[in-house]
């Protein structure tokens, strides 16, 4: 190679990484976004989110251990527990599209898995849709239809998968072939979940948890209860703060920082 030609070369890579870094800045860039009210059954939720950018494939969390046994409840929810374990009870609200319930399944996605595991608590996600406007709600309703459709024994793998593959703001995303692809790379195979995502077969199933989320006062999302209560942003900021609380719901100590929480999404 010439010298003409070495630097016509390393030209372009300083302006391959100069647009590489401008859209990492602007993956990052957090935008308040409040949404509209969820109106379901007399309750309604509202959304304040943290805008972070999108994913493209992104490994979540960093447990790497085995998982606790899930289970599909009758409500449609998803319960991950060591046989005989009933509590302390952790229930994690989320929605697919939401950027902030992304930051914390990044921040303590991987806690709430080793408490299961480890038989310290019960954990229970439940998917809902949040947004109102589209192309927003249509992502979400399709990706909590595709969750429901996912048998519970790589329910958590797909659900990981689902937030690798979270959809830019504004842009139209969780399409079905999409949902289909990425099932199976959790292990999901064969056409009945295919049909069932294609078909929107679980739909019924994404409005009953919606229903649920609003009954149970869930007014901001990420929403994470301890035995009924919202943790605080101390608990939902650090893994060790919901270790300590966790381990004080098991003893049946009161814990002063539940419930208090301002309802402002956790940013990474």
């Amino acid at each position: 190679m010439s010298k003409a030609e070495g630097k016509e070369s390393a030209r372009h890579r300083l302006a391959d990484g100069g647009a590489r870094a401008a859209a990492r800045g602007r993956r990052r860039r957090a935008l308040v976004v409040v949404a509209g009210t969820v109106a379901v059954a007399a309750a309604a939720v509202a959304a304040v989110v943290i805008v972070v950018g999108g994913r493209e494939g992104t490994a979540i969390g960093d447990y790497e251990g085995a998982l606790a046994p899930a289970v599909r409840q009758s409500d449609g929810s998803i319960a991950m527990a060591q046989p005989g374990v009933t509590g302390p009870v952790l229930e994690l609200y989320e929605d697919f599209q939401c950027p902030a319930c992304l930051a914390l399944e990044e921040r303590q996605g991987g806690t709430l898995k080793e408490l299961a595991a480890q038989g310290k608590a019960k954990v229970v996600y439940r998917p809902f849709q949040l947004f109102q406007q589209d192309p927003l709600m249509s992502n979400s309703r399709r990706a909590a239809n595709a969750a429901a459709c996912a048998p519970a024994d790589r329910w958590v793998e797909y659900h990981d998968t689902l937030y690798a593959h979270q959809p830019d703001e504004g842009d139209t995303g969780f399409t079905n072939p999409e949902l289909i692809t990425w099932a199976g790379e959790s292990g999901i195979t064969g056409a009945d979940f295919a049909d069932c995502v294609n078909g929107a077969e679980r739909m019924e199933t994404v409005e009953q948890v919606t229903a649920h989320a609003g009954k149970a006062g869930v007014n901001s999302t990420p929403y994470l209860a301890l035995d009924g209560r919202k943790a605080g942003d101390d608990v939902l900021g650090s893994p060790d703060a919901l270790r300590e609380a966790v381990a004080e719901a098991g003893t049946g100590a009161p814990d002063s920082r539940g419930g208090s929480a301002t309802g402002t999404a956790v940013t990474r």
